[in-house]
């Protein structure tokens, strides 16, 4: 398996995305912001087709409007009153753009499967490398914040009563969001890009409290659905994402199980 490069650069690509995902998916779940993973999804897959239409490689097109986008609509949906408005008139437009990009760029219908379905298998060197330094970037950013990040996350009201600058935690992890929701679609695709940024999260914090711990199993959980994905694939042609989600699913579901017999 090995042997073949593509499988290496994917094996690679894979590792990165999933510690990405899940650094930056344990601070979704515990913001609450799963809406704007999807919302940010939708908003990619319009990027990357725009990308299509202008010849442009798809990583950059979805970097493009994501991170244009990310704050403008996190602003949005801040009230809860209208954040299901907001999120499905936002998801409408963009997915509407994404489709008349794609009839415009007048690409086949394996463009659009890569898209929504992700393309890992197909990823070059060229998009590996920068896949790896986009990574990077999210996960020093992370470093640098991650007290003020931490303590935004899981205690806001403290966050507030002691000064710390909630306007720009926000924005910074918005815009966070948006570089991890460029970088996961390499693997699952904007139809299943949840997967890989809620799920391991949410499935770590039926193990454990502490937010390092979290971390580390949100990683761990995002690993074993990618590596193992990854080698279903290959013995078996069936498509990656469809494994990696399926893994992602069980892993969730035996969490919730263990937390309700842990709390008998």
């Amino acid at each position: 398996m090995f042997s073949l490069s593509f499988m290496r650069y994917a094996f690679v690509a894979g590792t990165f995305i999933a510690v990405v995902s899940g650094v930056i998916g344990v601070f979704v779940v515990a913001r609450n912001m799963p809406f704007m993973t999807h919302t940010l999804s939708e908003i990619g897959f319009a990027g990357a087709s725009f990308a299509l239409f202008m010849g442009w490689p798809a990583l950059n097109g979805m970097l493009l409007f994501t991170m244009l986008s990310s704050v403008m609509v996190g602003q949005l949906s801040i009230d809860e009153a209208r954040r299901e408005s907001v999120i499905t008139a936002v998801s409408a437009f963009f997915i509407g753009l994404g489709i008349l990009f794609l009839y415009l760029s007048s690409k086949t219908a394996s463009s659009a499967t890569s898209i929504l379905f992700g393309s890992v298998v197909g990823i070059s060197r060229h998009e590996v490398v920068q896949l790896v330094w986009l990574s990077l970037i999210v996960l020093a950013v992370v470093f640098l914040i991650y007290r003020q990040l931490k303590f935004s996350s899981f205690d806001p009201d403290g966050a507030a009563a002691n000064g710390l600058n909630e306007t720009f935690i926000s924005i910074v992890f918005l815009l966070l969001l948006a570089l991890s929701v460029s970088v996961a679609v390499q693997m699952v695709g904007t139809l299943l890009i949840f997967v890989l940024l809620t799920l391991p999260a949410a499935s770590a914090k039926y193990y454990t409290t502490g937010t390092a711990k979290m971390i580390g199993l949100a990683i761990l959980f995002a690993l074993l659905g990618i590596w193992l994905g990854l080698y279903l694939g290959y013995v078996t042609s069936w498509p990656v994402s469809f494994f990696t989600s399926t893994i992602e699913v069980v892993i969730y579901l035996s969490a919730l199980v263990y937390h309700r017999w842990a709390n008998n």
